[in-house]
């Protein structure tokens, strides 16, 4: 007798393969939708930041980190790195120097009510750690002074490691699709008060991006 091979017809396979592309079309949607997610989180942190100092503006007459008197929200007042008072809130936005403005800014805004976070910087929690993080795991802050000459702006809100792709999306949802122009602009790796405009993000490069209002 004749040993009868057994195999996949071409139904069973069409089966399988229909299967395995609706798999993958899953894959791909739901990294899409984590994506898409991360996004609109990265946005909603940019969209806080006036609400945390308009809100301190407007109950106490001073920039928070440039209060004269944070002692009425229980904060510390800033020594460095400018005149406080002025109406700049001085010092690099993702400063660690827990005299600066820039880094006060976050304990004036939650001990106000307006932010969550510690308000205390000794102990367990360190400069590093009291600092708020994106989603990406950047950090974000605030800088009285424009990143570039050229940009107008009471203050600036900027948000680092962010990929080229999420920077370009981030610019189309809330600017104008260009990381050169308008409101919304892109820097390689920056860090400090002064960056490098990078006006076309690549996807895989990170980025810091700010906006100024």
């Amino acid at each position: 007798m004749k040993n009868q091979q057994s195999g996949f017809t071409l139904v069973e396979i069409a089966i399988v393969l229909v299967i395995i592309g609706l798999l993958l079309g899953g894959v791909l949607k739901g990294q899409e939708l984590i994506n898409s997610a991360k996004v609109k989180s990265l946005a909603n942190d940019f969209r806080s930041i006036p609400t945390f100092v308009y809100g301190y503006q407007d109950r106490f007459r001073s920039l928070p980190g440039d209060d004269r008197d944070p002692t009425r929200v229980g904060g510390t007042l800033a020594t460095t790195p400018g005149l406080v008072g002025n109406n700049v809130i001085e010092g690099a936005w993702d400063s660690e120097t827990t005299t600066d403005e820039t880094f006060l800014f976050w304990q004036h805004v939650r001990l106000a009510g307006l932010a969550v976070g510690p308000t205390s910087f000794s102990g367990t929690v360190t400069p590093a750690q009291f600092v708020p993080r994106n989603s990406e795991g950047g950090r974000i802050g605030v800088q009285g002074t424009a990143p570039m000459a050229g940009w107008n702006g009471s203050f600036f809100a900027c948000s680092g490691n962010i990929s080229g792709r999420f920077a370009l999306q981030l610019d189309t949802m809330m600017d104008d699709g260009n990381a050169a122009t308008g409101t919304v602009r892109a820097f390689s790796a920056w860090a400090g008060t002064t960056g490098t405009n990078a006006p076309a993000p690549v996807d895989g490069t990170l980025y810091t991006v700010c906006i100024g209002y």
